[in-house]
């Protein structure tokens, strides 16, 4: 199968993180701030069909986002990905949108970025795309400036990579954003997300970004003074300072589910320990184990507790096994639940691991009841 050009930069252990481009644009537009990002996470920016690397046939005219996430997906299977965070730009942040709405199990956390949930409906796609493909893309991208940037501010690759781009292909990118109007369905969006509006930007003015935020549950939106369409390119270092402070929310949201799990005497003696030596061990747990793992709904936290005791016993982590005996009981796990996934253990992990995991749970359920 033919795939999305792409780009992979940091670490294939961090936390994966997809970057979607403009239309008109390459994985260029995202050149000032991808190299910081991967500094913490495995980026992965892609090019439009027909644009950058990507080949024009990956898409035909009367396409939809629906098609362009498709797309995005099979590249994210490609590469061994996942649940991965999104951020886009335009009609990449249309591809994020559909994503959350369609495949939410897919997303850990969406930045939509000067984009919208509609693109001022079909007449003007439609119209470009007839221009487009009449005339080609040089008249557009004559005053690709003026529709992108503020001020006298220009990036010359980007504006190339639109003279570049094959007509037939941004034409059918046309074709999709005059079909998008996701806007009855922001409500359902769960993951955490991000709005960032540039507050100069003509094509998705702020008041699109205020609309999504305004529907979707917890969003928070940033707008950007002296930033036009293409902010990541114009305005780097604020789109990194947002994206930061958003990436970094795993942390904070695993912290609070790993002390509804653990319980705060357990966290707090955890924090107590910590020295300069074990700080990046203990935010790797509270980011990816707590803030990603257990944070995903496709399993109950009662059914994370029954792996968990089931996993620890067959590896002979009697300590950690204490600590989620705990744990189970605060899921809302019974004893009798907890002794059945105990015995279960015997027949698969062998009678004298499940022997050590009784005693130890017996040992947590007295002290728990107070009878010991």
């Amino acid at each position: 199968m033919t795939l999305l050009n792409h780009r992979a930069e940091g670490p294939s252990s961090a936390p994966p993180l997809l970057l979607g481009p403009s239309l008109g644009t390459s994985y260029a537009l995202w050149d000032e701030v991808a190299p910081e990002l991967s500094i913490s996470h495995r980026v992965v920016r892609w090019d439009l069909p027909g644009h950058g690397g990507s080949a024009a046939g990956l898409i035909k005219a009367g396409a939809t986002v629906g098609d362009l996430a498709g797309l995005v997906l099979a590249l994210a299977d490609s590469l061994g990905i996942e649940r991965f965070g999104y951020a886009g730009v335009s009609l990449g942040g249309a591809v994020g949108l559909h994503l959350a709405v369609h495949r939410p199990e897919r997303l850990s956390s969406l930045a939509v970025i000067c984009s919208s949930a509609h693109f001022n409906g079909s007449s003007p796609w439609e119209e470009r795309a007839a221009l487009v493909r009449r005339e080609g893309l040089a008249a557009l991208a004559e005053n690709a400036d003026a529709r992108w940037f503020a001020g006298d501010f220009t990036v010359p690759r980007l504006v190339r990579d639109h003279r570049d781009a094959d007509p037939e292909a941004y034409a059918a990118c046309c074709d999709a954003l005059a079909a998008f109007d996701l806007r009855d369905r922001l409500a359902e969006i769960a993951v955490p997300a991000l709005l960032v509006a540039g507050r100069e930007d003509p094509a998705t003015p702020p008041s699109h970004l205020r609309e999504i935020a305004d529907a979707v549950p917890g969003a928070t939106l940033v707008e950007l003074p002296g930033a036009s369409h293409l902010a990541p390119a114009q305005c780097p270092e604020a789109v990194l300072t947002a994206l930061r402070a958003h990436l970094g929310q795993g942390a904070s949201r695993g912290m609070a589910v790993r002390r509804e799990v653990l319980g705060d005497a357990h966290v707090d003696r955890a924090q107590d320990r910590q020295t300069p030596f074990t700080a990046r061990f203990q935010d790797f747990i509270s980011r990816y184990a707590w803030g990603e793992i257990w944070t995903d709904p496709t399993l109950s936290r009662r059914e994370r507790s029954m792996i968990t005791l089931t996993a620890l016993v067959a590896h002979g982590h009697y300590d950690e096994l204490a600590m989620h005996v705990r744990a189970a009981r605060r899921n809302g796990l019974t004893p009798e639940e907890i002794g059945a996934v105990l015995l279960q253990t015997a027949v698969y992990c062998g009678v004298p691991a499940a022997n050590s995991a009784f005693a130890t749970a017996q040992r947590v359920l007295a002290e728990e009841d107070g009878t010991s």
